[in-house]
């Protein structure tokens, strides 16, 4: 006789589900009307050292995350009150995007088009990567439609102009994202240990106006040096890379490195930047499942992302 599963989930009496803390799923993003649309992109452009290694990340936090899907009435004392608010908001998981690593322009033709659509549709995209080369084309799906800050938590500053000839990879992103003409101003917020920048990237970086806040400069001075970078009603793109948190909360990353950032003060610094401005886009990438311990990493990442919706359904007022 089998032995019935003993998990959270059971207790809590979630049932199956395939989509992000069970919400409505949504084929067709042409049909989804306003509110928040969580989107699946595995990889952009990889690497031919490393592959798509990240691919596995939606999956795995849409499944670190099902436990809970019983939940979204409760009291979530991160967000002070039921997940949503207490008038809920509109929200659909629209599935994956077909991933070919073998077809970098693919890819990213593939995530600047599902995120433009959203965006037509009146949506905010919440993109689950992937590694740090998916969030190129979602900041192109943006041009056009007004001025943009981007917000970066992230370890790394990811200002090569290429890396093994490679000019969209995951090292090159904000070096991509300052020569788009609706990207005003960068913020880049978590940096420490090495990376694959080199003295004359950081100079680069810098002599194109990107902000700084180091993870050192974080934990000693506060959250508070970081919102006055943010312009009252600027509309932001936020980005995080799962390598900006500390390993201790974080494993499940390529390159980690001690002394990040920690769940509180990454949750704080996302409430704190949703109060200065409007949060247009969110993704979080560089969650690598195969190096992740007991499934915690995941918890973390679909925590965060939860925070994120959360933080969004209530600058949004009722649905």
């Amino acid at each position: 006789m089998a032995s019935k599963e003993r998990t959270i989930g059971t207790m809590y009496g979630a049932g199956q589900t395939s989509t992000f803390l069970g919400v409505p799923a949504c084929s067709d993003l042409t049909s989804f009307d306003g509110g928040v649309a969580i989107l699946g992109a595995g990889c952009a452009t990889p690497y031919a050292s490393v592959g798509a290694y990240c691919a596995d990340t939606p999956t795995a936090i849409r499944a670190a995350m099902a436990p809970y899907s019983a939940t979204t009435t409760h009291y979530d004392f991160d967000l002070g009150g039921p997940w949503l608010g207490p008038t809920g908001a509109r929200i659909a998981d629209c599935g994956d995007l077909p991933l070919d690593e073998a077809d970098a322009p693919g890819n990213r033709t593939r995530i600047r088009s599902a995120v433009s659509t959203i965006l037509d549709q009146g949506a905010i995209p919440i993109v689950l990567g992937g590694d740090d080369s998916v969030p190129i084309p979602l900041f192109q799906a943006f041009e056009g439609r007004g001025r943009f800050t981007i917000l970066q938590l992230d370890a790394h500053i990811d200002f090569r102009d290429e890396v093994q000839g490679e000019r969209w990879g995951l090292s090159s992103t904000m070096r991509r994202a300052s020569e788009m003409g609706c990207i005003e101003r960068i913020i880049l917020v978590g940096q420490r240990s090495v990376g694959s920048a080199r003295p004359a990237d950081y100079e680069a970086a810098l002599a194109a106006g990107v902000k700084f806040v180091s993870a050192r400069s974080l934990h000693q001075k506060g959250i508070g040096q970081v919102l006055e970078l943010v312009p009252e009603g600027t509309n932001l793109l936020v980005t995080l890379d799962c390598d900006a948190l500390d390993p201790s909360i974080m494993p499940a990353v390529i390159g980690p490195a001690p002394g990040g950032l920690t769940y509180w003060q990454a949750i704080e610094l996302l409430e704190g930047v949703s109060k200065r401005g409007r949060i247009a886009a969110f993704d979080l990438v560089e969650f690598f499942p195969a190096r992740d311990i007991a499934g915690l990493g995941a918890l973390t990442a679909g925590r965060i992302v939860a925070n994120v919706i959360g933080i969004i359904a209530r600058a949004a007022g009722p649905a």
